[in-house]
């Protein structure tokens, strides 16, 4: 029988650098969809060398660091983060995030960890 209903009860969670991360169904190898939440920031700069980031924001305000150009984000915005992309982001928010094709831990390139008085000028509620 075909799975097509995967909920956050049966998806892995855990925190990942300051952002809590819910991962659904990894049963498709084109996409992996993510909801995150973002109390202060993802303290990690990092790149994935062949996947996409689609983020949506569902809610709140920050800041994107996309190769060190900030990119201020509010609810409803979509940022799209191309393969060998840095990024990291601070602020307070809720995303949700596509990953394509789907995430592979060998794809993922880990840059620094900031640590939270690097915060640049970010509004914080």
């Amino acid at each position: 029988m075909t799975q097509y209903k995967y909920t956050a009860e049966a998806a892995a969670r855990f925190n990942k650098h300051g952002v809590d991360l819910t991962v659904y169904g990894q049963a498709d190898p084109s996409v992996t969809t993510v909801h995150i939440s973002v109390a202060e920031g993802h303290f990690q700069e990092f790149c994935n060398l062949k996947s996409t980031y689609t983020i949506y924001v569902i809610g709140g305000h920050g800041t994107f660091y996309l190769n060190d150009e900030a990119v201020e984000v509010n609810a409803t915005d979509l940022i799209v983060v191309p393969p060998e992309t840095r990024i990291y982001y601070f602020g307070t928010m809720e995303l949700l995030l596509t990953v394509s094709p789907a995430w592979d831990e060998a794809n993922e390139r880990h840059i620094r960890i900031l640590e939270k008085n690097q915060i640049p000028n970010t509004p914080r509620p």
